[in-house]
C-alpha cells in the first residue's frame, strides 16, 4: 500500500434511479458519452487522472485542489451547454463534491477518510453545483476568481466530525489554465471505460437496473425479524418531518406542513401503504436512523427532507431509502423560486410513485395533485392556521382562526380554509372554548358547507362535513359525508377512527372496530383516545375481554374510560371489580368528564342498548 495527499472529486447523476427506470439505454448511452466526450478529456486536462466509476457516480483524484475545483467548474458549465437541447426530465446533471485528504493507494484504486468525505460532501452540492470542503477553500480561495457561499458545518453520514463546506458560485465562463500534459494517455482511460461500459450493459442485461456498488450498503438494514408489525403487502413508507433549515425557526410551522401534506397526497393512493403524519413527527428533532425508524413503524421504506426558505426561494432536499436493503434509491436537491412550491410538491409525488412502482389511477393521481390554492400567501396562512390547530388549546384555537381568516381574504375560494374553520368553530363548542357557543355549530356546519360547494372532490372537506354533522347528532348525514369522504382517501387514520364514534352510535359496532384496528396500524403511535373508542367498540360489540384490556392500557384515561371499564368488568362477572371502577368514577365526576361531543355519544349509545 502507498499513501498520499491528494485532492478528490466525487460526482454523480441526480435523479439516477428516476432516469434509468424511464429511459435505460438511453441514460446509459448519454451517460457514458458524457463521461468519454466531456469529462475524461477535462479531467485529463486539469492533470487528474479518474480512478473508478460506480453506476452513475465517478471518483477522480488530483495532485492539486486549484486543478480540481477548475475542472469541476469547467465540466458543470459544459454540461449546461450539452443538456441545452435535451428535455429537462431526460436531462443527465450531476452534483460534484471535493475533498483534500490522506488516501490510501491500493492499484489504481484509492480509499480513505479522504475520499469518504469527499463522497458525502458530493451529496451536499446542488444539482449542476459543487461543493467543497473547508480545507479545498483555503488552498483556492486566493487563487481563482469565484464566489464561495459558506454553508456551515454539516453532519454527514459515518463521519464522525461535522465538515465544514462550501458552495462554488458557477458562472458562465471560467478562465482554463495553460494546457499541459497528459497524466494517463486518453487512450487507456477510453479502453477501460469501454470495458467497465460493457460490464455495465452486461449487468443490467442480466440483474436489471440494479447497480453494483463497491462500498456496499450506505447503511446496516433493517431486519423483518425486529419489525414491531408485520410488512403490508403494499409499498410501505414513513415520511419524516422535514428539517426546517431557515434561519428563522418561526419557519417550522412551514417545513411540517410541507411534510404533512406531502403524507396526505400519498395517502390518496390504494396501493401504497403510508404511516400518519402523527407516528412520524414523534421523530421530530430526534437523531434517529433509518432502520429504528422502520423496524418501529413496521415499514420498507422511508423518506427523509429539509427546507431552507429565503426571501422568495426555497431549497428543498429530499431523499427516498429502502431500509431493508440499506441503500438510497433516490434522492433530489430543488433550489426554485417560492411560487414552484406546488410543482416542486407535484415532482416528489410523481417520482416517489414512480420508483416504488406504485399501482395508482389516473383519478387518484388527479386528486393527489390538485393544489387547493395556487396562492402561496393564502398556503402559508393556511399552514400557520393548521399549525396552531394541532398545538390545541382555546389559544391556539383562536390564532388559527385568524391565519385561516387571512387565508381567504387572500383566496376567497380556498375551500380548505373553510374546512379548517369548521373544525376550530366544533372545538370551540366540544370544549367550551368560547363564552357563548349556541352559534358555534351553526358557524361550522356553514363553514364546511362552503367548503363543500367549492370542492366536493377533496376529502378533506367531506370529512369536515362528516364531523360537524357527527357533533350536531345527524347521523345519517355524517355517515354519507364520511362515506364519501373514504372512498376519496381510504387511509387516513384520523378520518378511520373518528368515523368508529359514528359507526358505534348506529349500531355498526363490528365494523368500528375492524376500522379502530385499521388505524391503529396506520398511526402506531397513536395517542390514547384511540384507545377509548376502540375499547368503547369492543364494549358494544360484546367483546367485553377485549375491551377490558384495551381500556386498561390507557395510561391517563379520562373519567369517562372508568364507566365504560365498569359496566365491561360486570358483564363477565367482575362485579367487585367494577364497584371499585364505579365508585372512583363518581368521585372524580365532574360535569365535563369527556367533552360534551364524546359524553352525548357514549349516553346515547348506552341507552340504545339497554333498550335492546
Amino acid at each position: 500500500m502507498d499513501r498520499r495527499l491528494a485532492a478528490i472529486l466525487a460526482a454523480d447523476v441526480v435523479g439516477y434511479a428516476r432516469l434509468i427506470s424511464f429511459d435505460e439505454s438511453g441514460t446509459l448511452a448519454a451517460l457514458m458519452a458524457h463521461i468519454q466526450e466531456l469529462i475524461e478529456p477535462k479531467i485529463t486536462e486539469h492533470k487528474g487522472r479518474i480512478v473508478k466509476l460506480m453506476g452513475d457516480g465517478i471518483l477522480a483524484e488530483f495532485p492539486s485542489a486549484v486543478e480540481a475545483v477548475l475542472c469541476a467548474v469547467q465540466i458543470q458549465q459544459s454540461m449546461v451547454m450539452r443538456n441545452r437541447e435535451v428535455p429537462d426530465d431526460l436531462r443527465v446533471i450531476f452534483r460534484v463534491g471535493i475533498n483534500i485528504g490522506d488516501i490510501v493507494v491500493e492499484g489504481e484504486d484509492i480509499y480513505g477518510d479522504g475520499v469518504n468525505v469527499a463522497s458525502r460532501i458530493e451529496g451536499l452540492a446542488d444539482p449542476g453545483g459543487v461543493c467543497v470542503a473547508r480545507n479545498v477553500f483555503s488552498q483556492v480561495n486566493n487563487k481563482l476568481n469565484f464566489t464561495f457561499d459558506y454553508l456551515g458545518e454539516k453532519a454527514v453520514k459515518n463521519i464522525e466530525e461535522p465538515v465544514a463546506t462550501y458552495r462554488v458560485v458557477i458562472g458562465e465562463t471560467t478562465e482554463a489554465p495553460p494546457k499541459t500534459p497528459a497524466r494517463e494517455p486518453p487512450g487507456r482511460i477510453r479502453w477501460r471505460l469501454a470495458l467497465i461500459s460493457a460490464v455495465v450493459v452486461l449487468a443490467v442485461v442480466i440483474g436489471g437496473a440494479v447497480w453494483w456498488q463497491a462500498q456496499g450498503p450506505d447503511f446496516s438494514p433493517a431486519r423483518i425479524d425486529r419489525m414491531a408489525y408485520d410488512l403490508p403487502d403494499e409499498p410501505s413508507l414513513a415520511v419524516l418531518p422535514f428539517s426546517n433549515l431557515s434561519n428563522d425557526p418561526e419557519q417550522q410551522y412551514f417545513a411540517d406542513g410541507i411534510a404533512n401534506d406531502l403524507i396526505t397526497d400519498l395517502s390518496k393512493f390504494k396501493s401504497l401503504f403510508v404511516i400518519s403524519a402523527n407516528s412520524t413527527f414523534s421523530y421530530k428533532g430526534k437523531a434517529v436512523k433509518v432502520q429504528q425508524v422502520a423496524e418501529e413503524l413496521g415499514v420498507r421504506y422511508v423518506l427523509e427532507g429539509s427546507i431552507q426558505r429565503t426571501g422568495d426561494t426555497i431549497r428543498i432536499n429530499v431523499q427516498l431509502i429502502d431500509a431493508l436493503s440499506g441503500y438510497h434509491l433516490w434522492a433530489e436537491r430543488y433550489d426554485r423560486k417560492a411560487e414552484d412550491l406546488f410543482a416542486i410538491q407535484s415532482e416528489i409525488l410523481k417520482t416517489i410513485a414512480g420508483t416504488l412502482q406504485v399501482k395508482v389511477t389516473n383519478a387518484e393521481f388527479e386528486r393527489a395533485l390538485n393544489r387547493p390554492t395556487e396562492n402561496l400567501s393564502a398556503y402559508d396562512y393556511y399552514q400557520r392556521g393548521f399549525y396552531h390547530y394541532l398545538a390545541w388549546g382555546k389559544e391556539n384555537n383562536g390564532k388559527a382562526r385568524r391565519s385561516l381568516e387571512k387565508a381567504i381574504e387572500l383566496d376567497p375560494d380556498y375551500a380548505r380554509a373553510y374546512a379548517q374553520l369548521g373544525f376550530l368553530y366544533a372545538s370551540d363548542w366540544r370544549y367550551e372554548w368560547v363564552e357563548d357557543t349556541s352559534e358555534s355549530l351553526d358557524l361550522a356546519l356553514s363553514n364546511v358547507r362552503k367548503a363543500v360547494a367549492l370542492n366536493p372532490n377533496d376529502y378533506w372537506n367531506l370529512w369536515a362535513l362528516g364531523h360537524v354533522h357527527l357533533a350536531r347528532g345527524e347521523s345519517d348525514q355524517a355517515l354519507s359525508a364520511y362515506s364519501q369522504a373514504l372512498l376519496l382517501n381510504p387511509n387516513d387514520p384520523r378520518l378511520l377512527m373518528e368515523m368508529v364514534e359514528l359507526l358505534v352510535s348506529i349500531g355498526d359496532a363490528g365494523r368500528a372496530v375492524a376500522q379502530a384496528q385499521e388505524a391503529m396500524r396506520y398511526n402506531p403511535f397513536y395517542p390514547e383516545w384511540y384507545l377509548w373508542n376502540l375499547g368503547w367498540a369492543q364494549y358494544m360489540a360484546g367483546q367485553h375481554d377485549e375491551a377490558i384490556a384495551t381500556l386498561q392500557k390507557m395510561v391517563n384515561p379520562p373519567n369517562g374510560v372508568r364507566r365504560t371499564l365498569a359496566a365491561a368488568l360486570v358483564q363477565v362477572g367482575r362485579v367487585d371489580e367494577a364497584r371499585v371502577m364505579i365508585a372512583a368514577y363518581m368521585k372524580k365526576r365532574t360535569g365535563s368528564d369527556c367533552g360534551r361531543y364524546q359524553e352525548a355519544q357514549i349516553q346515547a349509545s348506552s341507552l340504545r342498548r339497554q333498550m335492546g
